[in-house]
């Protein structure tokens, strides 16, 4: 067995520690409201609070508990600075969609900052400079092209040939005046505002189908119903398609995180490479200390090398740039990516305008996720809304779209394929404690994995969105879909959509 194998696994973020997070029961009759919301993250929440303001009675419905998913699962940065992007989307939408889409995010960085404010919520908010940096010619070519489209939009920045970390770098643009916050202390103060006005929030409640017969009707797992005016989809990946074909417009990628406790002083500010693999560094608070984020590394699901090592190769770059005392936290978390990498906010297709669907806010859901909840919660009150038409889930950008649609399908095209022509080599007896691996089950390629106790799990690989072969993630002990990025556990149950059903499980007996 790998040694990387025999590494202890910390799977989740500190976010939840020592907070009093409310739990909720799980949906056991059928209900009727004016607003039915599925999915318990930023955008579920922002878009109950504020409809819960306006006098709506809402639902809201949570596959797991609330803020444990991708909202759980962040580095929690409050910015406008998304990577690499306002020069692409100049090029590729116009410069009036591109400073749309910054005006989208910076006036919900604002909502961020006025809420917290209003309702006194302490949760570590504070205002940072964020920096996009390279380290090389090629990609301070990039930076370059960037401070040139901040310059053309508008957006406060400056330019900078040094940052003040340990790392060598060609050149920085800096967009001022950004922030970061606790995530989860933020929005269980925004859960409370929702019970108080009257909104209803259910866990362990899974959302699986809606029924458009008369009115729209979700429809949970245990075959319960919960009719409503509108319906919002915020689950992460879109648990209804509404033949918008969603599968095939945006593919999923996994990053990981590292809490470190660093020994050289971290200077504040948040850190972003425009160079590959990327990297990513902000601080928070935590008992009086700065703990640093580190993340990057990111890959498809299901996709690349032995998971632990992206762990590794953050652990290597966190010594070198802060030198580490300690790493109590690793964790890692998924990402959708549009075909154009401008979510997809709005009616979840034309001729469904009272189904909205909010999805594909790459690695910044922090202001993408509240940018949805303040845009819907406009279309439902039928108020003007000067970002409808740029997140508009029916939006078709030739370029870059048509490139993208055909290489990400191709992509899916190749594993679908490559998945049933692998053959697996591996018997179960030849699996060691704390490893899973593709193994031969009567002939047939299966998944399994022996547990510390030396249980066998063993499931059926097919995944059962649209039968590619999942492949095992050693880092986060998942077996994950290289074509749409599904994930399930080492049950077979699913964690992540786009698939409803879980794998099916075999019986070594």
């Amino acid at each position: 067995m790998d040694n990387e194998q025999k590494r202890p696994h910390i799977p989740e973020p500190y976010w939840r520690e020592n907070l009093n997070i409310p739990t909720f029961n799980k949906l056991s009759i059928d209900k009727e409201a004016d607003i039915v919301i599925v999915g318990g993250g930023i955008t579920g929440i922002t878009t109950a609070y504020l409809l819960t303001k306006e006098g709506f009675k809402v639902t809201l419905l949570e596959a797991d508990v609330l803020l444990n998913g991708t909202t759980g699962h962040t580095t929690a940065k409050v910015t406008a600075q998304h990577g690499v992007i306002y020069d692409e989307l100049i090029n590729h939408m116009g410069r009036e969609k591109a400073r749309l889409y910054y005006e989208a995010n910076d006036e919900a960085m604002q909502f961020i900052r006025n809420t917290a404010a209003e309702l006194q919520i302490d949760c570590d908010l504070t205002v940072e400079d964020s920096y996009i940096y390279a380290i090389n010619d090629d990609n301070l070519r990039r930076v370059t092209k960037e401070y040139e489209a901040y310059e053309r939009l508008g957006i406060p920045n400056d330019y900078v040939d040094t940052i003040p970390l340990d790392i060598d770098i060609k050149g920085a643009v800096i967009m001022t005046k950004q922030s970061q916050f606790h995530p989860l202390k933020y929005l269980s103060k925004l859960v409370d505002e929702i019970i108080k006005g009257g909104g209803e929030i259910y866990e362990q409640t899974t959302a699986i189908d809606i029924e458009t017969t008369t009115k729209p009707t979700v429809v949970t797992g245990d075959g319960h119903r919960v009719t409503g005016k509108y319906i919002v989809s915020c689950s992460h990946f879109p648990f209804y398609d509404g033949k918008g074909f969603y599968f095939a417009r945006m593919h999923a990628e996994r990053s990981y995180i590292l809490g470190v406790k660093p020994k050289k002083p971290f200077p504040g500010g948040m850190y972003y490479s425009a160079d590959s693999p990327t990297r990513s560094l902000r601080y928070t608070p935590v008992n009086g200390e700065k703990l640093v984020l580190v993340s990057g590394d990111g890959h498809k699901t299901g996709q690349g090398m032995s998971t632990y090592k992206h762990y590794k190769a953050l652990e290597e770059f966190s010594e070198q740039v802060l030198g580490v005392e300690e790493i109590p936290y690793k964790w890692s978390a998924q990402d959708l990516y549009t075909l154009d990498k401008v979510p997809y906010i709005g009616s979840i297709t034309s001729n469904q305008p009272n189904i909205f669907v909010a999805t594909g806010y790459r690695k910044w859901g922090m202001t993408n996720g509240t940018a949805a909840g303040r845009l819907i919660c406009d279309l439902i009150m039928e108020r003007e809304n000067f970002y409808k038409d740029l997140f508009d889930p029916s939006r078709f950008y030739a370029d870059p779209s048509i490139k993208t649609f055909i290489m990400q399908n191709a992509d899916v095209a190749k594993h679908l394929i490559k998945g049933k022509l692998d053959i697996a080599h591996k018997r179960v007896t030849d699996i060691s404690k704390d490893e899973g691996a593709i193994v031969a089950v009567n002939g047939q390629r299966a998944g399994a994995y022996k547990d510390q106790d030396g249980v066998i799990h063993c499931v059926d690989t097919t995944c059962t969105h649209m039968g590619c072969e999942v492949e095992w993630n050693s880092g986060d002990r998942t077996w994950d879909c290289p074509c749409h990025g599904s994930r399930f556990s080492i049950e077979g149950d699913v964690i992540e959509g786009p698939a409803k059903e879980a794998l099916k499980k075999i019986d070594l007996d």
